[in-house]
């Protein structure tokens, strides 16, 4: 009798649980569209909730509806679970044209047992080759993580559940490129990348495992410059990048005046990188073997 009233009282709570995270969920609809996958892409839980699929014939994506001129943007996302081999799915910042800016969280799939690798990598004026790799300390399969990435005029911070992993500083001074000028939209896409995700294209996409689903859930936008809405129209921002004279102006956010990490931050970015760091392109000697970037020794110094 005691253990049917605790099993039906755990019930409840766990049923109140989802009920209290449904309730406090973001619906992604008026932020989000799904731009291809022929129905591959869907919104679910009263548009709380986004699967992306990808099957042999194609993968999935979404992009928002706003471009962004800075900002920092979080969602919490669910991997392809089981054996995700030759999958890549993506969380990003990108511009348009044939000299684009990017700043990119891709997740890039393994068999069962192995860990998922975290890709990093900026982009500027469309060059990248600033790649910088992860194990996480944690399943990004079993249940939803929070990734946010922070971009102002003074650096670019990765951040996985609000620990930072990773800092792109402007280094402008240093004739190191920076994005600061092409507004970005934000993606997301699950899409096969068999032929270099897995351990550089020796494991391939087992496709009797699919279909393959990553879930997102939570975007958070609130703390982002506008620089346009699809429809057309051009909005004032909340910080202003422009520099004009605006009322709004005044009003900067603390993400966006801030200039680099405090010593705790710095602390947990060291740790991440010392114990889960798995590629730097900053210790490539090889791969860069007339130089390292600027930016690799710049690091050094500070």
């Amino acid at each position: 009798m005691v253990s049917h009233t605790l099993l039906v009282m755990s019930s409840i709570l766990f049923l109140g649980l989802n009920i209290f995270l449904v309730a406090h969920a973001n619906y992604l609809n008026p932020d989000i569209e799904i731009t291809w996958g022929d129905g591959r892409g869907s919104f679910l839980n009263n548009g709380t909730l986004l699967n992306l699929t990808l099957d042999q014939s194609s993968g999935s994506g979404f992009q928002s509806k706003a471009e962004y001129l800075y900002g920092k943007v979080d969602m919490q996302i669910k991997l392809v679970p089981g054996n995700s081999a030759g999958t890549v799915t993506t969380f990003y910042l990108k511009s348009q044209g044939l000299t684009w800016d990017e700043i990119d969280f891709e997740f890039l799939g393994n068999v069962s047992g192995d860990p998922y690798v975290l890709h990093t990598n900026v982009y500027t004026q469309g060059k990248g080759d600033r790649e910088q790799q992860f194990y996480l300390w944690f399943d990004p399969s079993a249940e939803f993580h929070n990734y946010s990435i922070l971009w102002n005029p003074s650096h670019i911070v990765f951040y996985v559940d609000g620990k930072p992993i990773r800092e792109f500083k402007n280094l402008e001074a240093m004739s190191v490129a920076y994005p600061k000028s092409q507004p970005m939209r934000m993606y997301g896409s699950l899409w096969n990348a068999d032929d270099w995700a897995t351990r550089g294209g020796l494991v391939k996409t087992n496709w009797s495992e699919g279909p393959f689903i990553a879930s997102f859930m939570n975007y958070n936008s609130e703390n982002v410059c506008v620089w346009s809405v699809d429809n057309g129209t051009t909005t004032t921002t909340p910080c202003s990048p422009s520099g004009s004279s605006s009322s709004s102006s005044t009003s900067a956010s603390e993400w966006f005046s801030q200039r680099g990490m405090d010593s705790s931050s710095r602390k947990v970015l060291k740790w991440v990188q010392k114990k889960f760091m798995v590629y730097n392109y900053c210790k490539d000697k090889k791969r860069f073997w007339q130089g390292l970037p600027v930016e690799c020794s710049a690091k050094k110094r500070t």
